[in-house]
């Protein structure tokens, strides 16, 4: 199957990033390419773009999709996490910028063999590193009942999340639960007719939920806002795409604190920690999709953007 990926708010991440010429970009979520074919485009002959994936496949895509553009490519079959790594292997100083897309691309979504999806019947995966040991069957047939409610009702925001562990439990009880499909059948057996109504597919929260304990996606973006931050250079710009209100929670949360880093207490009539911060805001509220790009790519609807900016000086 071909890597194919139609980036998000492609437009308002090159803005966002203010590229320049010759400079030093991170796209640590590089999918298939697109947000990383736009800042390659931008940054000539003399730019670097650093690309990281935990997904071989989105890597070797990328690679043959950025091979046109001049640029000095560096590419890491890695966590974005470990983007300080990458950048001392490679001797890179820091970043002009960088770019996260947080979640799961179309082409996991669409490869029903990848186990991402409750529209394809397939084995329990949803690796995004498929070198990785534990996977989604791991998660449903390993974790207690209590576990696996905490993870639904947390990560997914299911108000069943209690129902459908008990499905869960009941069921592999008998014999495991091995196929995203068998897994679906009993997410619809427990959530009642009156909640399948609703609009979204009844499994959907579920396998989110999933999804996100088996990558420790959550954990992974709290880890990064600051890494990310520190490497950037004066000027330098951050831009996280969030698809979920628990990933642009953390996002949100984590420019907060870096904007406001002081430590006293609150009843101090001044400051005497001395910490000050070293970014300034780019967006308040955060950027989403307009009309025109929702009637071409509607994976878009839930995207939000954020941007921060490394203040000169610091």
């Amino acid at each position: 199957m071909d890597f194919k990926h139609t980036p998000v708010l492609f437009e308002e991440c090159m803005d966002g990033l203010r590229i320049r010429e010759g400079g030093v970009y991170a796209d640590g979520t590089l999918g298939g390419g697109g947000h990383a074919a736009g800042i390659a485009s931008r940054i000539g002959p003399e730019g670097t773009l650093v690309g990281i994936d935990r997904d071989q496949d989105a890597l070797d895509a990328a690679e043959k999709r950025l091979a046109e553009y001049p640029c000095r490519k560096v590419f890491a079959h890695c966590t974005y996490t470990r983007i300080r790594e990458v950048l001392e292997e490679h001797r890179i100083q820091g970043l002009d910028g960088a770019i996260l897309d947080i979640g799961v691309s179309s082409f996991q979504l669409d490869n029903a063999g990848r186990g991402f999806s409750y529209m394809h019947d397939a084995p329990l995966d949803m690796r995004m590193n498929r070198e990785d040991d534990f996977s989604a069957y791991d998660v449903v047939n390993g974790y207690d009942r209590d576990q696996l409610a905490w993870i639904i009702r947390t990560y997914g925001e299911e108000r069943w999340a209690s129902r459908i562990a008990d499905f869960i439990v009941r069921q592999r009880a008998e014999e495991p639960i091995r196929t995203t499909g068998e897994l679906t059948e009993l997410i619809k057996a427990a959530v009642p007719a009156s909640a399948r109504r609703e609009g979204h597919h009844p499994a959907k929260r579920t396998f989110q939920a999933i999804r996100i304990e088996v990558n420790s996606e959550l954990e992974q973006l709290r880890e990064a806002v600051d890494t990310y931050c520190d490497l950037l250079l004066p000027g330098g710009r951050l831009c996280i795409i969030t698809f979920h209100s628990l990933e642009d929670r953390i996002v949100k949360e984590a420019f907060a604190a870096r904007l406001d880093p002081c430590t006293c207490p609150k009843d101090l009539p001044m400051c005497v920690c001395g910490r000050t911060a070293d970014v300034r805001k780019v967006t308040g509220k955060p950027i989403t999709a307009g009309e025109e790009e929702l009637e071409t790519n509607p994976r878009a609807r839930s995207a939000k953007l954020r941007i921060i900016e490394k203040r000169h000086g610091k």
